[in-house]
């Protein structure tokens, strides 16, 4: 049986539906248990600050904790160096998910800022069911391996068969929108947030993805 392989490749873009916010949040002490409450106050700062401006409880989830112990190399008399212990570091990763709103983005950029809590924030503009997506490109991939085939075949005088085979290897796909945001949780934040309630239109996100088709030739 004589076979042709070609391989499709589907691309599609797709508008910004959701925002997603990364917040870590850490505190440092030299006790365990001190710097574990003082991490905990700031996690619940924050959660009380997006509450206050309408955010649900539901969409601010924890996604990461970590305490290690710090050391730091000193130099001693002698001019050799010395691991110190530096203190104990509890850290909170945290990701707040609303549909994308710049005027909700620019409370919620505000209620962290109110919140003192002052984390490493990063603002990511995402869709609420990537599934979707990956339905439409995988679909975007089979038209272009076909079209590509019917093409070829019709160069050499052949007719394309039935589809014997594909070939799809499952890869990890970035569905975040090429804008992002990474600021800090200070006072800038808070002029920051007023200019969201304007100013932001993200990129659409562009997708990419492929898979081998082989067709009998007639």
């Amino acid at each position: 049986m004589r076979t042709i392989t070609v391989k499709g490749i589907g691309k599609i873009s797709a508008p910004v539906d959701t925002v997603e916010l990364s917040l870590r949040l850490w505190a440092k002490e030299k006790v365990y248990d001190e710097a574990l409450d003082l991490a905990a106050e700031k996690v619940e700062a924050l959660e009380n600050a997006l509450k206050n401006a309408g955010f649900a409880g539901k969409d601010f989830q924890t996604v990461g904790f970590h305490v290690n112990a710090e050391y730091e190399s000193v130099r001693q008399p002698n001019g050799g160096y010395e691991n110190v212990f530096a203190g104990y570091v509890c850290s909170y990763d945290q990701r707040l998910r609303f549909d994308f709103d710049n005027k909700r983005l620019g409370l919620a950029l505000n209620a962290v800022a109110e919140s003192k809590a002052q984390p490493e924030l990063n603002v990511a503009f995402t869709v609420r069911n990537p599934e979707l997506l990956d339905a439409e490109l995988l679909q975007s991939a089979g038209e272009s391996a076909r079209l590509r085939a019917e093409a070829l075949c019709k160069a050499a005088k052949v007719q394309l068969g039935e589809l014997q085979k594909i070939d799809y290897d499952l890869r990890h796909l970035n569905y975040n929108s090429a804008t992002e945001m990474v600021m800090d949780g200070g006072p800038r934040l808070a002029k920051a947030s007023r200019a969201m309630a304007v100013n932001l239109n993200p990129a659409d996100i562009e997708l990419q993805d492929s898979a081998v088709f082989m067709w009998e030739i007639l």
